[in-house]
């Protein structure tokens, strides 16, 4: 317990004192954002805002975590450098993406084929890994299942190992560009990625107090590493808040695609190594919402031969073209974020109450 209170209050602080620092550095080379031309005029006066601000996330979460477990002398599990390398591997493509566009002084920065498959190449090493026999521990549990879960895994779906790679690369890949898409308004994404992961370090703490390992029984978490997963949760939480000091409205610095890639890799990393996937739908509910809205607006505007289901995709887009004011919008889908996180872990803590009754 005392390396997830460390993991998380060091990476708090890097995060808000190194955000300061990355403001002027990113500020002085000009690495500003580029706005969409389609978008709310009210965004065009963020032009030239200092962005990659996810490396800082990044740093202070990995920074946080290795020095909670130099303190407290315990050893990195295989399931926290597992999740460490899906973090940072989709910040990396989120870091080329940024950097493009910032050196061509355009919107767009990799192609969408070239980005997906570096996500893909990421996904799927993590994929590997993650069920590979080598990294069993001694009870024989390798840090992902190869069954289909929920609040737990459900043992009737033993998938094989193909389509469990497949599973794993769509949690990835659409949990990441999800939180990409909510990346749109000051401050939104980050405190949304802040509350779920949050919520992801009491399932965490959850699991490992009612741990097969420790406590076997008919409703104990066949999990490995919970603690550990925890200590990482806490630290993407601390490094989160730490940055929306300076991200929120009237935002100094974005985290850029190199932010909400690691971040919405962090996430589904989390939801896979805890057995949550179907979970994290709930949990993370702004970040499908977000996603929904822009592929319902494609859908439409395709079968429809060029109307618009919405003014502007994402969602929160549109009822900012409704004349919502961005801090408005903010609060309000933070809201529906706090709504969505209390029901999942509701429904976590109600599914073990009911079976333990």
């Amino acid at each position: 317990m005392r390396a997830i209170l460390l993991g998380g209050g060091l990476s708090l602080l890097i995060s808000l004192i190194g955000t300061r620092y990355a403001i002027r550095v990113l500020a002085r080379r000009g690495y500003g954002q580029e706005i969409r031309e389609d978008g709310p005029t009210s965004h065009h006066t963020k032009r030239g805002t200092p962005t990659m601000g996810g490396i800082v996330i990044i740093l202070a979460t990995v920074v946080g975590y290795f020095v909670a477990k130099l303190i407290t002398g315990q050893t990195p599990s295989a399931s926290a450098l597992l999740l460490l390398f899906l973090f940072v591997g989709m910040g990396l493509v989120g870091f080329l993406d940024d950097f493009i566009k910032i050196s061509r002084q355009r919107n767009l920065g990799l192609r969408s084929r070239a980005k997906m498959i570096g996500q893909t190449l990421v996904a799927v090493v993590f994929g590997l890994l993650a069920i590979s026999p080598w990294l069993e521990d001694d009870r024989g549990q390798s840090p992902a299942s190869r069954h289909l879960s929920f609040l737990r895994d459900l043992e009737s779906w033993t998938i094989p190992t193909v389509l469990v790679i497949i599973l794993i690369w769509v949690i990835v890949v659409g949990t990441s560009n999800g939180v990409n898409l909510t990346d749109g308004l000051d401050g939104l994404a980050t405190g949304a990625s802040a509350m779920v992961f949050a919520a992801y370090t009491v399932v965490n703490i959850w699991q490992w107090g009612q741990s097969c390992a420790q406590n076997a029984g008919p409703k104990c978490y066949e999990v490995r590493d919970p603690l550990d997963l925890a200590v990482v949760a806490a630290a993407i939480t601390g490094a989160c808040f730490g940055f929306l000091w300076w991200n929120a409205s009237p935002a100094q610095i974005f985290m850029g695609d190199t932010g909400s890639l690691a971040l919405g890799g962090g996430l589904a990393g989390l939801a896979i190594l805890t057995r949550t996937e179907l979970l994290l739908v709930i949990l993370g509910g702004l970040f499908v919402l977000e996603t929904l809205s822009v592929m319902l607006q494609v859908g439409y505007f395709k079968a429809t031969k060029g109307k618009r289901l919405l003014r502007m995709a994402p969602i929160h887009h549109h009822f900012e073209m409704l004349g919502w004011e961005q801090v408005t919008v903010v609060i309000r889908f933070w809201i529906i974020t706090g709504l969505c996180v209390a029901a999942g872990i509701g429904l976590f803590y109600a599914e073990w109450v009911a079976g333990a009754a």
